[in-house]
């Protein structure tokens, strides 16, 4: 499909720049195919879903992934941005480099400064550039592995925030907390699951009490979820794979809650691509531990996935692309459109909406 079939108006105005506070005080458009538009707020999201019905939240933790460092070749040096991506071993990482053209295979980038304590060993970390690829895409080799490689990330990174609030503001203290699921336990993401933010022990309190089950898979967002699609024919486009994992005994609650008639709602994209990757043909969820690079686009047969409950996404982006696919291209112009009329705030900190997944000639039930 064109890429330009994707792409839609916002206004600079409509970017979030701080989530709402408390977080499920942010409101949320319902968008049921065939059903006017329903302006909500994420704290009716118990009154919107059934008894029965079972969440899936996205564990990822974001790590401190951005690294400022310097190239080191014989007698010159370079400073280069590092943003660690996709983690290939115990002592690798992929990443974006800026400016990549600095950088040749075999260079020494230091990161931190050194110093003559072994306590304080970790103030500086080195890696080389074992290879490079297209579009910065370069593979570091690290001098800490392990445990002791996190630690140093910890201390020398930066919290990635996406480029449209970093390129407006400065990364501060109350990003750690406010850039963070409050379920967040598995370390490897440089990106939030978003549609995750929203949540409160409260809005959870609420849920169980509603009779909503929730489950937890892990898929660590990589920097390629910022990377605008360059072709001009999603046929052309190429996604950067992402680690995930999704149990057995996950797996199998989730076939049980569909056997029993119960819906599954993925919380936010990354849930369900994950989902859908781990899903057969015949809808069943498999076990699954591995990359996946999944690209969801108008014509693609959902299998696992029922709801999604997601943020409002980059014009011409693959996030969009999906959502389009789930409820229909027409449908989300006109959700979005409606988003922008209505005042909603877009992007990473910003509103939510909620697809009821759009059906050949069938309209979506009321709770």
């Amino acid at each position: 499909m064109r890429v330009d079939l994707f792409d839609f108006h916002l206004p600079e105005d409509r970017i979030a720049l701080r989530p709402a506070e408390p977080r499920d005080s942010a409101r949320m458009l319902v968008v049921r195919p065939g059903l006017p538009f329903e302006d909500r707020t994420v704290r009716d999201l118990p009154d919107l879903l059934r008894p029965g019905d079972a969440l899936v939240l996205n564990d990822t933790k974001v790590i401190p992934s951005r690294l400022y460092g310097l190239r080191v070749r014989e007698e010159t040096a370079a400073r280069v941005e590092i943003m660690l991506h996709k983690r290939e071993g115990g002592d690798r990482w992929r990443a974006f480099a800026r400016p990549a053209k600095k950088l040749n295979v075999g260079d020494r980038i230091r990161f931190g400064e050194p110093s003559e304590s072994t306590a304080c060993e970790l103030v500086r970390l080195d890696a080389e550039v074992e290879a490079k690829g297209e579009g910065g895409d370069v593979t570091l080799r690290f001098s800490f592995a392990g445990p002791f490689l996190d630690e140093a990330i910890a201390r020398l990174g930066e919290l990635p925030l996406p480029p449209y609030i970093a390129g407006k503001r400065a990364t501060d203290e109350k990003d750690r907390t406010d850039y963070q699921t409050v379920y967040a336990r598995d370390e490897g993401a440089v990106a939030a699951p978003t549609a995750g933010l929203h949540f409160t022990d409260d809005l959870f309190r609420r849920l169980d009490e509603r009779g909503i089950a929730r489950h937890f898979v892990t898929l660590h967002v990589g920097a390629g979820t910022f990377l605008p699609v360059k072709a001009e024919d999603t046929a052309e486009h190429r996604m950067h794979a992402e680690w995930g994992s999704v149990a057995a005994a996950t797996a199998q609650a989730l076939n049980e809650v569909r056997a029993r008639g119960g819906r599954i709602v993925a919380v936010g994209t990354t849930s369900l691509r994950l989902l859908e990757s781990a899903a057969r043909e015949d809808g069943r969820i498999e076990p699954f531990s591995g990359d996946t690079d999944i690209f969801i686009t108008p014509g693609y047969r959902f299998r696992a996935v029922d709801v999604l409950m997601t943020n409002f996404h980059l014009p011409r982006s693959t996030l969009f692309m999906l959502v389009s696919a789930f409820s229909g291209l027409d449908t989300m112009r006109a959700a979005y459109a409606h988003a922008v009329e209505a005042g909603y705030r877009f992007y990473s900190y910003g509103d939510a909406s909620l697809l009821f997944r759009a059906g050949p000639g069938t309209v979506p039930d009321n709770p």
